[in-house]
């Protein structure tokens, strides 16, 4: 019987699922970490058997067809005999995933995660021997190659979450591997905080509703949550490791009731016109043309939320030009603080 044909997938996806039916031609349990066209596809090519898949950009409960969707923990690869996807770039992120395969495959299980070679890394090889008996690398094709791991050894404890305190914040931060700047306090951060009493201070009205967009770790949050008691806060990122690490960290800090964390893309899920403050640090602002269209993207984002009056706090790299955009985009934008590497701004909604 001939195979529906498997839809156009990236060279490395496309390297991945080979590698799988190479490796293990008849798995009957299958967890996928990447995108959904990877996780349709080896739904096709293995037909009989259960397939869970993990993306860390795509909500747990958008639709799927031929797998399911889980969040990132040991239920995903529960009985696994085969673990299939893209390698992450962060090493942190790989430690994660492979530690939680260990804990849930099957003994004899097998994983393959595939890369560009520019990509990769020994520490990649050190992460997949920590937890891995037999670690291989599959043949090169297309400046690219699949990473494997054979005869899990799932003795230590699970390295994430983490969490760590820090002497700038009175909570502790937690963060999961794939997670921006891990369980630390990013100097962007750090200087958009600083300016907090002059940009509450300066803030016209009372300020009911304040978002945290592209969120991270949270900090922001859960900051803006401890100094205004009474106000709603919104924290919000596109990554599941993210929101997972905000929501551990408001919970501990005693916020948690009142941080709301959700997964979306630049804060689609939050009314147009219902916001008094965005806070934004973007975690791309280490770059030139294409990461500044991202940022304006965001921007416009933070203005639809906005109500008219309200306001968007942005720390920034000095050298990019985004106060023009500001002004464009969401409305007058006045400096609340600058040094050579960061700028923050104040900008208000017309």
């Amino acid at each position: 019987m001939s195979l529906s044909p498997v839809p156009p997938l990236t060279p490395v996806a496309a390297l991945a699922l080979d590698d799988a039916l190479e490796l293990t031609p008849t798995a009957s349990t299958i967890a996928v970490i990447g995108p959904d066209d990877l996780a349709a596809a080896v739904a096709m090519r293995y037909p009989a058997a259960t397939v869970r898949a993990f993306d860390d950009l795509t909500r747990v409960d958008a639709p799927a067809t031929g797998f399911t969707r889980h969040p990132l923990g040991t239920e995903l690869f529960e009985a696994a005999d085969l673990v299939v996807g893209l390698l992450p770039k962060p090493t942190a992120e790989l430690t994660e995933i492979v530690s939680l395969a260990t804990h849930g495959m099957a003994p004899d299980g097998v994983l393959t995660l595939a890369g560009r070679d520019k990509h990769m890394s020994r520490g990649m090889n050190t992460a997949l021997e920590s937890w891995f008996r037999d670690v291989s690398a599959s043949r090169g094709r297309q400046k690219s190659r699949a990473l494997r791991g054979h005869s899990p050894k799932p003795g230590a404890a699970l390295p994430y979450p983490r969490h760590a305190s820090v002497d700038a914040l009175p909570f502790a931060v937690y963060a999961h591997g794939g997670a921006f700047a891990g369980a630390t306090l990013d100097i962007g951060t750090r200087a958009l905080l600083d300016t907090f009493p002059a940009l509450f201070a300066s803030h016209r009205g009372s300020v009911d509703h304040i978002v945290d967009l592209g969120c991270g770790t949270g900090v922001l949050a859960t900051s803006a949550a401890l100094r205004l008691r009474e106000t709603h806060v919104t924290a919000t990122d596109r990554s599941w490791a993210a929101v997972s690490s905000a929501r551990l960290t408001a919970d501990n800090a005693g916020v948690g009731t009142r941080v709301a964390v959700t997964q979306d893309d630049a804060g689609a899920g939050i009314a147009d016109g219902s916001v008094d403050l965005v806070l934004f640090n973007p975690p791309f602002h280490d770059g030139a043309a294409v990461d500044e269209e991202m940022s304006h993207r965001m921007f416009r984002s933070a203005a639809r939320m906005l109500r008219p009056g309200g306001s968007l706090a942005v720390v920034y790299n000095s050298h990019l030009r985004h106060r023009t955009a500001l002004e464009r985009i969401v409305g007058p934008t006045d400096q609340l603080s600058r040094t050579p590497k960061f700028t923050v701004t104040l900008s208000r909604r017309r």
